[in-house]
């Protein structure tokens, strides 16, 4: 009876390593870094870090909540560009006021994420293929929007991405107000359990009467927002919105996700590791650059590491699960 009791109490082994690991990773990479570069264990380069990486960790919030469905979201770039645009177009060109403007844009991104989600769930399209489709048709939006010119001239209200509040940035205070916002979603509200139960098994989940379609669109819509959040913030950094912004920014997303333990496959992952995640790549690139790494070895690095991280998990699934 006491051994039962103690199996039952026990955590999963392939649980146990998908959380820690990503703690572990964190930790080695602070440590090694700290060792070979006295400079980089200082309170400013960690803040530094966070200013560097928090517009990354907005997007990867809802990139953690379509990929626990077991979905993708090839657009967030598209999507960060495409809200910015509006922005920027609507308070210089349109002739809207700074609020209305920045409204204007979350709506626009997400509409693009729900977009997303009714064409993944009504057309019966893989994630894969809907998002990279939406992903050209934004950069097209995009450029047809903008003229394919830089837009400037936008009030200094709009610009808050470098903006540092007593010492810590305000990207990164947003960052973490939306981390606390969307763990609270994904572990206490019945949507949160919801979009664990689909990505783990869709027909089963509907078989139970919940509304997986519905559901799946709530969360590409969340997605779209946490991107237009995230395009506001970057327009404040580069201090307007070149139509080029944000390419590239889905790899780094889904290897953030990836480094902080959600399971590519769906059905496993959280919030917390998502940031672990983040922070992981902001170490990594801080430190790299540290010791004079070229950018180019850091691409393949990251590309190396998402690889890595991909073999592992579905070493983890075939093993413990």
């Amino acid at each position: 009876m006491q051994n039962n009791s103690i199996d039952k109490k026990s955590i999963p082994v392939g649980l146990l390593i998908q959380k820690l690991s990503p703690v572990f990773l964190l930790l080695v990479l602070i440590a090694v870094f700290s060792i070979a570069e006295p400079r980089f264990f200082q309170l400013a380069n960690f803040i530094n870090i966070l200013r560097q990486t928090a517009i990354l960790g907005v997007v990867a919030l809802g990139m953690t909540l379509v990929i626990i469905t077991a979905g993708i979201d090839l657009s967030v770039g598209s999507t960060m560009a495409f809200s910015a645009v509006v922005m920027g177009s609507a308070v210089t060109r349109w002739g809207f006021g700074p609020v209305t403007s920045i409204l204007l844009g979350l709506l626009a991104g997400t509409a693009m994420g729900a977009l997303n989600g009714v064409i993944i769930t009504k057309g019966k399209i893989q994630p894969f293929i809907a998002t990279l489709g939406m992903m050209v048709a934004g950069r097209g939006l995009v450029l047809l929007v903008s003229g394919a010119e830089n837009i400037r001239g936008i009030p200094p209200s709009m610009l808050q991405g470098n903006l540092i509040i007593g010492r810590l940035p305000f990207s990164a205070m947003v960052f973490a107000f939306l981390a606390f916002l969307t763990w609270i979603l994904l572990n206490k509200t019945t949507l949160g359990r919801n979009i664990i139960a689909i990505g783990g098994n869709a027909e089963a989940s509907r078989t139970s009467g919940i509304q997986v379609d519905r559901t799946k669109i709530v969360v590409y819509s969340l997605s779209g927002f946490f991107c237009a959040v995230a395009g506001f913030l970057l327009m404040g950094r580069l201090n307007g919105v070149p139509p080029l912004m944000a390419s590239g920014q889905e790899l780094e997303t889904i290897t953030a996700v990836a480094l902080g333990g959600t399971s590519l496959a769906g059905g496993l992952g959280g919030i917390v590791g998502t940031v672990i995640g983040v922070l992981t790549i902001g170490v990594l690139v801080n430190g790299l650059h540290f010791m004079g790494v070229p950018a180019a070895w850091q691409q393949i690095i990251l590309g190396s590491m998402i690889i890595i991280v991909v073999i592992l998990d579905s070493w983890r699934r075939r093993r413990f699960d």
